[in-house]
């Protein structure tokens, strides 16, 4: 009788604990990231990017030649504080809507979470590394600190007029004086609650206009061409760089 007895309570508390553990067990999800260009609220994608006149908060009437933009160390971040990197970048060319998306790298627990993301390359990964950024001519010069750009951003601006001049918006790493160099990255986090189920798709929507105007009203007309050497101007940029990002719709497939 008292074998058997001690067989039912080992027997009831596996069976507890089995449950327990199967209770603990998350679901896991898989995560897309999706992204969205506008200038202000007009929209900016592969086909309209270098055929619109766009304004400035300065007041410069502006068209875009090329944007290409680097951000790095994407993650999610969950409400106990625990983060997840799903890509290590993402190289993304207006030109190209196939730099416009991207999965994540790993499935994750289904719950809540918000964004973090690294604008550029912080100083541990902007070593100049990169295979596939080499041959893409994304370098950053050495005379200038070296590692990738953050940012190339291209146009002409004063487009409205009959001396349009061009300008060469190129963000990095910032050049103090000869041989001193300081990291220009910015790190971004972003408030919005996330909840992540099954298939999640993250809109992520990045207003170029921002880059001219807050906290810095950017004046082409004074900063256009070289911007690479300037630090102010890289400083500026960096200041610039931390209201283009916002989260868009999720969607749930």
């Amino acid at each position: 009788m008292k074998k058997i007895l001690a067989l039912f309570l080992l027997t009831t508390i596996f069976y507890s604990c089995g449950e327990d553990l199967d209770d603990n067990i998350s679901t896991q999800a898989e995560v897309i990231f999706k992204l969205n260009h506008t200038f202000d609220d007009t929209a900016i994608n592969v086909d309209n990017y270098n055929a619109l006149n766009l304004t400035n908060a300065n007041g410069e009437m502006l068209n875009i030649d090329r944007i290409r933009y680097l951000i790095s160390r994407i993650e999610l971040v969950n409400t106990s504080g625990f983060s997840y990197i799903l890509k290590d970048y993402n190289l993304t060319d207006l030109s190209d809507i196939n730099t416009y998306k991207f999965n994540g790298n790993l499935a994750i627990p289904t719950g809540t979470y918000t964004l973090k993301l690294v604008w550029g390359f912080n100083e541990v990964d902007n070593l100049g590394e990169y295979p596939e950024l080499n041959t893409a001519s994304w370098n950053w010069p050495d005379m200038l600190g070296g590692g990738y750009h953050f940012l190339q951003f291209d146009g002409f601006y004063n487009v409205d007029t009959a001396s349009s001049s061009p300008f060469n918006f190129h963000n990095g790493t910032a050049k103090v004086s000869d041989g001193v160099f300081e990291q220009n990255f910015a790190t971004i986090e972003l408030p919005n609650e996330i909840f992540v189920e099954q298939n999640t798709t993250i809109q992520l929507n990045f207003d170029i206009a921002e880059l001219f105007k807050n906290p810095n009203t950017w004046d082409l007309n004074v900063l256009d061409t070289p911007l690479m050497p300037n630090y102010n101007a890289q400083k500026m940029m960096q200041e610039n760089v931390q209201s283009v990002f916002s989260i868009g719709d999720v969607t749930y497939q």
